[in-house]
């Protein structure tokens, strides 16, 4: 079970390195749950950490049904050198509005950066705005032909993962994308106490930022003492999990 964070800045994404977090995950909270942060951004702090024992992940945003601006967008992040990119499915209802939008995001990935993770990330709280039902998010991710789905929550007002989804809806997504050969990646306000149901999910990826900032506030600044606990935390859990 990797550990994401997700800074805004070069001064946090050094934080989030020094705590031992797997994958520095480039944003901008000002443009919502997965909002998009600035090429020259990206590539500033992939420099700063250059020869750290680190990956990189990158946002697109919570995407419109705009399948020409969510390809662009893909070939812009594919670029700067990131090992993931993530699309928020966010204006897409169901499969037939999803798949043409995810479809673009996959091809224009593999055009400009074959090696690079693809995610298809869709949103727990889908309920609260008429968004994608999760289990279909999983069938577009596979007929896309990415390599994660994700689930992340849209509305950040306090409600976390578990609050929008239950533990048997999480383990009935989690077993239906590994059935359809998806690794399966995990946010959405989420919390140190969620550390063991997360384990038990057996996911390949969990992403945090609010519980590693000051005041436990995303549109704070990043913690670095919180990072390292949160990330010896996940280990000790999955350490526990393997002896058990």
């Amino acid at each position: 079970m990797k550990v994401l964070i997700s800074p805004i800045s070069v001064e946090e994404a050094r934080s989030v390195c020094a705590g031992g977090a797997d994958i520095v995950d480039i944003k901008n909270v000002k443009e919502g749950s997965l909002g998009a942060n600035f090429p020259w951004v990206i590539r500033d702090i992939i420099t700063s950490l250059r020869g750290e024992n680190v990956a990189f992940s990158a946002t697109l945003g919570d995407l419109p049904n705009k399948p020409g601006t969510a390809a662009l967008a893909a070939a812009g992040a594919a670029s700067t050198g990131v090992n993931y990119i993530k699309a928020g499915l966010f204006g897409v209802r169901d499969y037939d509005e999803a798949l043409p939008l995810m479809k673009a995001v996959t091809r224009a990935c593999r055009d400009a950066a074959p090696e690079a993770y693809v995610v298809a990330a869709g949103y727990a709280d889908y309920r609260r705005f008429d968004g994608l039902p999760c289990l279909k998010l999983i069938r577009v991710a596979h007929d896309a032909g990415a390599d994660f789905v994700m689930v992340d929550t849209a509305i950040k007002d306090g409600k976390t993962l578990f609050d929008n989804l239950s533990f048997s809806e999480l383990r009935d997504f989690t077993a239906g994308a590994r059935e359809a050969g998806l690794k399966v990646a995990l946010a959405g306000s989420i919390r140190f106490d969620h550390l063991s149901e997360l384990q038990q999910l057996d996911v390949d990826l969990i992403g945090v930022r609010g519980c590693v900032c000051r005041s436990a506030d995303r549109n704070t600044v990043i913690d670095p003492s919180l990072v390292r606990r949160f990330v010896d935390s996940a280990r000790a859990v999955a350490a526990a999990s393997s002896y058990a």
